[in-house]
């Protein structure tokens, strides 16, 4: 190995000391702002449905509607591929994907809606909706119906509604409590957030429930929508988002951009209202420059255009939300709002391409990272922390199965994890 190199050093063992003493309170508020992505799966999308509309075989009538649209309008792998532009090597794994995603679980987060979809009625009968939602929801963990995340979306924090908001809060949670528990997969959507101390109020609700039934501290998180030009930008000039993820103290999960609220509230027209407008991809940009790192996840809008009425309409509708959608995942927006049981083959037809697509140069640079080996390719640790989470989405919704990334990784899901996430755990990397 040739002569071996003389180590010498100038300063003394106690300034690196005095120097880790000096970043000691910093270290702890780098650990405590930006743990990093929680790990867990994120759902490509949220599907929106009235209190007093939602029942026992709501998710399972959306996935037949799907699929009944689906027969009407692409009944094959060819038609549904020229309908939306996917390449032709991939018009049957996407088209056999989506048709066994509706059939086994069509619907990956569901918010049983008491907001701007329920409007306001007496509160004798929103109690008693409220109630209902938490007893169907308790029916459909017990016995397996329920989609992976569940929830609600009460009113908001503001004076008109605030005292409707808390109750309709605290009857769902008090019902599911009485029905034996939170479920893991409880969600809570809090609209219209326009202060930081509107966050700090719920926060404030939360704690005071989790009090009254003996829940550990911080048990219940929430979503916060983003639906007012106040969130991204306040009075004071400061990015109000970031500090309303600093609000929520922890227990914020998801920033969720509201279309059509925050494009009103801007001065856009009714008629230009989308998820691709300029001031959509501000709004979205700071939200997610606020969110890195912070463990919260981001969340675009929807599309008001349903796809129905004739098939040359449904085609035209089917092919702006596929758009959108695969729009939205190539800026890092992997979740969605979906409005109608129509947008559910174009939701997972755009996730299922995207995935599929880019499963074999992801797993080849992965691959390539690890073994140390280059290719066309110089990536670094960030870049297989973002590969690996790539991955790791296609095989939770289904886009991409555990073996077919093993085969081309060589890599276990337990490696990915650690790729994509590595303060909660090593990079030893095992065989498949």
């Amino acid at each position: 190995m040739g002569q071996q190199e003389k180590v010498a050093t100038s300063l003394a063992g106690t300034v690196s000391e005095e120097i880790s003493a000096s970043l000691t309170a910093v270290d702890a508020e780098l650990a405590r702002r930006y743990p990093g992505d929680p790990g867990t799966r994120q759902p490509v999308h949220t599907v929106y449905v009235p209190g007093d509309v939602f029942e026992p075989g709501t998710l399972r009538s959306w996935g037949d509607q799907a699929l009944a649209a689906l027969d009407e309008h692409a009944p094959d792998a060819a038609s549904f591929a020229a309908v939306l532009g996917i390449p032709e090597e991939l018009a049957g794994p996407v088209h056999d994907r989506v048709r066994a995603k509706l059939e086994r679980e069509p619907v990956e987060d569901l918010r049983i809606d008491f907001e701007d979809g329920y409007g306001p009625r007496p509160d004798a009968e929103e109690d008693e909706a409220a109630a209902r939602a938490a007893r169907l929801v308790s029916e459909a963990y017990a016995n397996g119906t329920a989609a992976p995340y569940m929830g609600i979306r009460m009113k908001c924090m503001e004076a008109g509604v605030r005292d409707r908001g808390i109750r309709t809060t605290d009857v769902f949670l008090t019902g599911l409590m009485a029905a034996g528990g939170l479920p893991e997969g409880l969600v809570l959507t809090l609209p219209k957030v326009t202060y930081p101390e509107q966050v700090t109020a719920f926060v404030q609700l939360l704690e005071a429930f989790e009090k009254a039934h003996g829940l550990d501290a911080g048990r219940i998180g929430f979503e916060i929508q983003i639906e007012t030009s106040q969130s991204i930008l306040a009075a004071d000039g400061t990015a109000a988002v970031a500090r309303m993820i600093d609000a929520a103290q922890g227990r914020a999960t998801g920033l969720h951009y509201g279309t059509f609220d925050y494009s009103a509230c801007v001065g856009v027209s009714a008629a230009y209202q989308a998820s691709d407008h300029p001031a959509a991809d501000h709004a979205k940009a700071v939200m997610q420059v606020a969110a890195a790192g912070t463990g919260v996840r981001v969340s675009d809008g929807s599309t008001n255009v349903l796809p129905v009425g004739p098939t040359a309409q449904v085609h035209e509708a089917w092919r702006l939300h596929y758009g959108l959608t695969r729009r939205a995942l190539a800026r890092a927006y992997y979740q969605g709002w979906d409005m109608h049981p129509g947008h559910l083959p174009t939701r997972y037809a755009a996730v299922y391409a995207f995935y599929r697509e880019g499963l074999e140069p992801a797993a080849a640079r992965l691959a390539a990272y690890v073994a140390k080996a280059g290719g066309d390719v110089m990536d670094e640790p960030a870049t297989a922390k973002a590969l690996s989470g790539y991955l790791l989405r296609g095989i939770d919704c289904g886009a991409l199965d555990t073996a077919e990334v093993a085969r081309l990784t060589g890599l276990t899901r337990a490696d990915l994890d650690a790729f994509a996430s590595p303060r909660r755990g090593d990079l030893t990397v095992t065989a498949p």
